[in-house]
């Protein structure tokens, strides 16, 4: 039973809560074990099991009154660069050892207001900055997968969101929530063979998330289907005077849009994603992806988006520039870490020294290089004028397509130790990704089929501005068609 119970996707364990085939209790204790039981892939910082039993009690007691939620009973991972209350907040960096905020973010306050349970808080790149979830000062995070025929490799799954991914993919969680500022919610889905999605910017609050670039940063959930992430998309969107960006629109019935019926629509295909040197397997998923879709109704068109190339280059000005202005506040006078020194200064510099990786600091020096005197306009005005541009190609691309279809990663999961000595390679791990993010557009990523590795491959969706109403109806049909069924080896319960 407790195995099955951990086989579930969120549909199903909200069916069968109402119809009392099991209790939230009983739901959320699988889940513990199975959290127990996956601890060598280290996608958990704090677990939270007395947490998640008292609110699945409190769920149960709700179910029983038929005062419900949307999500009563369902028990999440919670990325930790999202602030909880009372709760360990670290951003996976040692510089907040010991910080329990004293409020709540607004997405985790959305999710818990409509019934989910907390499982605990979920590794990930130190300061969301990565792509592998190698950079965390708790260490790596293990990829579920395992490539065939080599059970000894550890494989990274993707970042800055692995532990997230890692916690959905190993049965662990039935959905997990994520950041994305460059595809940190989308490549870690490919990688881990889950569902994915990063909505409009604006969409979900920001307030009492970590920041890490705040004009591109957008919370996002995980989840094993389309329908899963849609369930989740509706609870956490959603208005918040607290943050000046988050868009007072209305929030849509998600899984109601997935109809099965994209008869009709337009999916556009980018000539620039063809990059040098992309495997062969992944060229062939994307024109499969293409026959699947028109096969359901759906028209393909050339598209183009001659900005591209110019787009993971710019983000590496824009990201490090709001990093560096972001992480200012980490100083150990506040809370978190702190070094003494001889001076206030000393204190400072010990402090941050101690407290941020190498990552962090590469990244905060980059920043503050590009911001500086006679740098700033060379540099940041130039990577902005790009993004201006990105967003103009793709508002040109949807007076011509509804979506825009393209490979999620240009490889699949790679090493834990791979590519730790190039950050350039390492960051060519977004070169799919960053667009959507620069541009603010929604995108999500649905497992399409295996590599040649045995490992996952993904397709990306990319829509409208505030339409994932068209791109979950797409995505739910090339999953259909997909028929993505392969589990990794690594689960737990």
């Amino acid at each position: 039973m407790t195995a099955a119970l951990t086989r579930l996707t969120i549909a199903e364990a909200l069916a069968g809560l109402d119809a009392g085939d099991f209790s939230a209790v009983e739901l959320t204790r699988a889940h513990v074990a199975a959290v127990e039981a996956a601890r060598p892939l280290n996608a958990f910082i704090t677990e939270t099991p007395d947490r998640a039993l008292a609110m699945a009690e409190a769920s149960d007691a709700r179910r029983a009154r038929g005062q419900a939620g949307p999500l009563d009973g369902v028990p999440l991972a919670v990325k930790d660069l999202f602030g909880t209350e009372g709760v360990l907040t670290t951003a996976a960096s040692h510089i907040l050892d010991g910080f329990h905020p004293t409020y709540e973010s607004t997405v985790t306050a959305n999710l818990w207001r409509d019934g989910a349970v907390m499982l605990g808080k979920t590794n990930l790149d130190e300061f969301a900055m990565g792509s592998s979830n190698t950079t965390s000062y708790y260490g790596p995070v293990t990829n579920p997968w395992q490539r065939a025929g080599d059970a000894e490799t550890k494989l990274v799954p993707g970042g800055s969101s692995g532990g997230s991914a890692t916690a959905v993919a190993a049965r662990c969680a039935l959905g997990s929530t994520g950041t994305d500022t460059g595809g940190s919610i989308r490549q870690p889905a490919g990688f881990c063979g889950i569902v994915g999605m990063k909505p409009t910017y604006g969409r979900c609050s920001r307030w009492g998330i970590v920041a890490f670039a705040s004009s591109l940063d957008q919370a996002g959930p995980f989840a094993r289907t389309v329908r899963d992430v849609a369930l989740m998309l509706r609870s956490m969107a959603g208005p918040d005077p607290k943050d000046s960006t988050c868009v007072d629109v209305p929030v849509p019935d998600y899984a109601a849009a997935l109809t099965g019926d994209i008869r009709g629509l337009k999916v556009g295909i980018p000539k620039e994603y063809r990059v040098d040197g992309m495997a062969a397997e992944i060229e062939a998923l994307w024109q499969q992806g293409v026959a699947w879709l028109k096969e359901a109704g759906a028209e393909p068109v050339d598209i183009s988006l001659p900005h591209t190339r110019y787009a993971l280059p710019a983000y590496y000005i824009v990201a490090p520039a709001e990093a560096s202005s972001n992480l200012a506040r980490y100083d150990g006078v506040r809370y978190g870490l702190r070094v003494e020194g001889d001076s206030l200064i000393d204190m400072y510099e010990n402090t941050r020294a101690a407290g941020f990786g190498a990552e962090v600091r590469r990244r905060v020096m980059i920043g503050t290089y590009v911001l500086s005197a006679g740098y700033y306009d060379a540099y940041y005005l130039k990577a902005q004028q790009v993004r201006t541009l990105i967003k103009r190609d793709f508002d040109e691309a949807f007076q011509h397509c509804d979506v825009v279809l393209t490979p999620t990663a240009p490889s699949t999961a790679f090493a834990v130790d791979e590519k730790q000595d190039d950050p350039v390679t390492m960051y060519m791990n977004d070169v799919f990704t960053v667009t959507v993010n620069m541009a603010g557009l929604p995108g999500i990523s649905v497992p399409a089929g295996l590599g040649g590795d045995g490992l996952p491959l993904g397709l990306q969706l990319i829509g409208r501005p505030f339409d994932e109403e068209t791109l979950f109806r797409v995505a739910d049909v090339m999953e259909a068609s997909a028929g993505f069924t392969a589990t990794p080896a690594l689960m737990a319960g």
